[in-house]
């Protein structure tokens, strides 16, 4: 069975979600977002979802949605799962979340060096817009960020 053929569901992010979100985010970046980013997210409204396989918390999503806008404000894949299309998946779901609440651009930004999320996005048609110089925090110093959009509609 391919890993792929195993259920994947999404699910509205909740409280009861939130320990676990916060732990994996923690397994994935180097300065991650805490259990309040998260939480702030929920209480701000903003399409925040959950990816399980098998009943296991693997993904999420954060999108902020303003007028006929959305910012992809972070998304993440268990590092067990990623180079499996569950990153894709996660992605598509943003996208088509966004799309349905009425954005019609979807914006991100992303480390230059995360360069495996600039090709998934480069992938799915984003195309590089800007540049934020000094964006991200990083251990020496900072990073600066791509700044990236696609089309909706």
């Amino acid at each position: 069975m391919s890993a792929l053929s195993i259920p994947a569901e999404f699910f509205p992010m909740n409280e009861r979600d939130l320990d676990a979100v916060a732990a994996l985010e923690a397994t994935l970046q180097t300065f991650p977002w805490s259990r309040g980013n998260f939480a702030d997210s929920l209480t701000a409204g903003y399409s925040v979802w959950v990816l399980r396989v098998g009943g296991e918390l693997i993904g999420f999503s954060v999108v902020m949605r303003v007028i006929d806008e959305a910012h992809l404000l972070t998304i993440g894949i268990c590092k067990r799962y990623q180079g499996q299309g569950y990153g894709a998946r996660m992605l598509r779901h943003a996208m088509e979340c966004a799309r349905l609440g009425g954005a019609s651009k979807l914006f991100l930004e992303v480390r230059p060096s995360n360069e495996r999320a600039v090709e998934l996005y480069r992938h799915f048609g984003f195309r590089q817009i800007g540049l934020r110089k000094g964006y991200y925090p990083a251990v020496i110093g900072r990073e600066d960020a791509l700044i990236f959009d696609k089309e909706l509609a």
